[in-house]
């Protein structure tokens, strides 16, 4: 009993210290910003060209997107960390909490890289969680693998921004990337098709040509027309760089509920 006596209040002790360590996280930048590298992996241009773009989103909707690179977590998980930093900061409107939190922590070595984006509570209809984890993979990490950070970063917030402006919803999008190998699919039955005419041409013995009728040929060939779909993505839509403009405002005091999905590399 003497033993428990002692060995509860050094577990309530350490796990306090645990504690007290992980709520240090850093502090609003001042002026306020919407890019915050503290790893300088991007360059002054790179910076320069993504804050104009969010800036100039946030002027024309409200909706606030911060982007962070850090080497060090602060003794969270990635997922807590963007949120942490989300309530912490006031990432988005109080009334709308419309805010997203991009937290990139850079592979360094044979570290692995992690990704996450956390999503205020307004948004969470127009970003859900399977999306923002879609955004990820598929608009973000290929271009950390090859360290181009700004062309992640960049296609990244463009998605963002257009789900969060109601341009094409969630499941258009997700839609758009779930069909995958489906895309593939009329010109593999072309394949098929041309294979299985072409032996039976072959054996056919009162056939005089082996050649496939123009009417067969047009047949195939149409089907395999109409599969040039797939998803534009980001192009040049109403969120480029955004013009000369004024300052980032600051933050609007947006809350956090740990909506998001992140992924590595």
């Amino acid at each position: 009993m003497k033993a428990i006596k002692y060995i509860i209040p050094f577990f309530i002790l350490l796990f306090g210290v645990t504690s007290i360590k992980a709520q240090d996280l850093p502090d609003r930048p001042t002026p306020p910003r919407l890019v915050v590298d503290y790893t300088g992996t991007l360059s002054a241009n790179e910076v320069r060209a993504l804050e104009n773009k969010l800036v100039h989103f946030n002027d024309t909707s409200s909706n606030q997107i911060l982007v962070i690179l850090t080497n060090d977590l602060a003794g969270y998980d990635i997922e807590q960390y963007a949120s942490g930093i989300g309530d912490k900061w006031g990432v988005g409107q109080r009334e709308f909490d419309n805010g997203v939190v991009v937290v990139i922590k850079p592979k360094v070595g044979n570290d692995r890289g992690d990704a996450f984006i956390s999503v205020g509570y307004g948004l969470g209809g127009a970003i859900p969680d399977f999306t923002a984890g879609q955004i990820v993979d598929y608009e973000m990490i290929p271009y950390f693998k090859q360290y181009d950070y700004y062309g992640g970063l960049d296609a990244g917030t463009t998605v963002l921004m257009e789900l969060a402006a109601g341009e094409y919803s969630s499941d258009e999008y997700t839609g758009s990337k779930s069909a995958g190998w489906f895309a593939y699919i009329p010109f593999i039955i072309f394949i098929i098709i041309f294979i299985l005419i072409n032996r039976a041409s072959r054996r056919a013995k009162t056939i005089g040509s082996k050649n496939m009728s123009p009417w067969t040929a047009f047949w195939l060939g149409s089907m395999v027309g109409g599969s040039s779909g797939g998803w534009g993505g980001s192009s040049g839509g109403g969120f480029g760089g955004g013009g000369g403009g004024g300052g980032f405002g600051g933050f609007g005091g947006g809350g956090f509920g740990g909506g998001g999905a992140g992924g590595s590399w």
